[in-house]
């Protein structure tokens, strides 16, 4: 793990704060985790290996201890972990799928995490993302991927407030901050 990127371009931002808030979430272990979800011995694998259930129907995620499992596709899912246990995880779930066709990938260094929290989350996303963000279609706990500008993102909302944790290719972490940030001046 010495080569592992901890921080995106945006990192050294101070967080914002008001009626709205915007911060970039620590580093956290993440893995991407391909299989059959009809194999029920690669499900219940993954489950005791990590402890963790897999949703297996689309725009959802689980969670267990320290972790969050999100949806991403029919046979795909991005698994977030505890940095400190994230080689433990990929070893655990490679020995006991190792006699199942699947992939264990490490993504750590591929995604940032930014939290925009605030009554005006969902309009400030709304700029830029066609997702319908309203409470009744896009619920507590729901998860997607969409796009966001130029930006392909994975939004998860988390509360009611509304807060929403937008992971994002590292390399466009500044673009989506600066496009938020942007947005939040003038309300």
């Amino acid at each position: 793990m010495n080569s592992l990127q901890t921080t995106s371009p945006a990192y050294n931002r101070q967080s914002v704060a008001g009626t709205n808030s915007l911060e970039e979430l620590p580093w956290c272990g993440k893995i991407n985790l391909r299989g059959n979800p009809d194999n029920q011995t690669f499900i219940s694998n993954v489950q005791d290996a990590l402890g963790l259930k897999l949703p297996l129907k689309a725009h959802t995620c689980t969670r267990a201890d320290d972790m969050t499992c999100y949806w991403l596709g029919p046979d795909e899912w991005l698994i977030h972990c505890n940095i400190e246990k994230l080689d433990t995880n990929i070893q655990n779930l490679k020995s006991v799928l190792s006699a199942t066709h699947s992939a264990v990938v490490d993504v750590s260094d591929y995604y940032s995490i930014l939290k925009l929290d605030g009554p005006d989350a969902s309009t400030l996303l709304a700029k830029a993302c066609s997702l319908d963000l309203h409470p009744d279609e896009f619920k507590v706990n729901s998860s997607t991927q969409t796009r966001f500008g130029h930006a392909s993102i994975l939004l998860h909302k988390t509360s009611t407030n509304p807060t929403y944790l937008i992971q994002v290719r590292w390399s466009y972490t500044e673009y989506i901050w600066d496009y938020l940030l942007s947005g939040m001046k003038t309300l």
